[in-house]
């Protein structure tokens, strides 16, 4: 089943808990309703507003989407509203529970505020550096652009099926080895591979090895001999080469600001905490600690 991404679930969650965002003006049109509450046009299209385009594009393809969510949301909210009637939070383990969640949020919330780098970092010299550092990590490998005809075999198949394929695989080898043959032709009317579209890259990393090694032997336009894979035979035409290449660093900085801001962050929040503690340094009971962690008298 569908659903929107939890971004979107939270939002739409902050709305019944009376603190999502104001409706437009003119967008009062109740689009949910469960019980007492209602939700208007301008609320969800306000949160909506906030989604990526990628998700805001995805429920544009399929608008029936938004629907569902919120009608399950709805529903949870039935449930919450049902339980609420129960005093269900006024339990002591679940007032407890919601107290510990309340302080994780306060807490990771707080610190990343005290945690956050300047917005200067990292500088010309901080990316220059950590650039040179991982250098390697940028390094993309060969690729190649192949066209493949694939004669699948199941596994465990008997001797009937074996033979059956070998025939398929020599018909096919004779219409490639005919003067003039086209491989993307053969392969449109024999290979059994779902996908028939266009010659796509791979990079050698992803490649399986069997096939990778018959294609490293192959100049430009050459076709390899049958490779036997435990899912049948495969034939594949080396389209053309990439040669391995380093990403430059324009291209990897903002993949790279982001490293860097979230390593300075974590680190600064460890230094916080670390100041934080030997300013209100702790006492431990630890006699009382290695109490709690006894097992129990027989």
């Amino acid at each position: 089943m569908k659903r929107l991404p939890a971004l979107c679930l939270a939002a739409f969650a902050a709305i019944w808990a009376g603190h999502g965002p104001a409706a437009a003006e003119g967008s009062r049109d109740v689009v949910a309703r469960v019980g007492s509450a209602d939700i208007t046009a301008g609320e969800v299209q306000a949160l909506l507003d906030t989604l990526p385009p990628p998700q805001r594009a995805s429920l544009a393809r399929d608008p029936a989407l938004l629907s569902q969510t919120l009608r399950q949301l709805l529903a949870s909210r039935l449930l919450y509203s049902e339980a609420l009637g129960k005093k269900w939070d006024q339990k002591p383990e679940v007032a407890a529970a919601i107290e510990q969640a309340r302080q994780t949020v306060v807490i990771d919330s707080y610190l990343r505020t005290v945690a956050e780098p300047p917005s200067s970092y990292p500088g010309a010299a901080d990316l220059a550096a950590a650039y040179e550092a991982n250098k390697t990590s940028f390094l993309v490998p060969r690729q190649y652009r192949l066209a493949q005809i694939y004669l699948a075999v199941p596994a465990g198949a008997d001797k009937t099926a074996e033979e059956t394929a070998r025939r398929r695989l020599a018909t096919v080898q004779g219409q490639l080895n005919a003067k003039g043959s086209d491989f993307l032709a053969v392969r449109a009317e024999a290979s059994d591979a779902a996908d028939q579209g266009a010659p796509g890259w791979a990079r050698e990393d992803v490649i399986r090895p069997e096939i990778r090694a018959a294609v490293a032997g192959l100049a430009k336009d050459g076709v390899s001999e049958p490779i036997r894979l435990d899912d049948g035979w495969h034939i594949v035409k080396l389209i053309d080469t990439r040669a391995a290449y380093t990403r430059p660093l324009d291209e990897v900085r903002p993949e790279l600001v982001n490293a860097l801001r979230r390593e300075r962050a974590a680190a600064n929040a460890q230094a916080y905490m670390a100041r934080l503690l030997q300013a209100n340094p702790p006492a431990v009971n630890e006699l009382a600690l290695s109490r709690l962690l006894a097992p129990p008298a027989p």
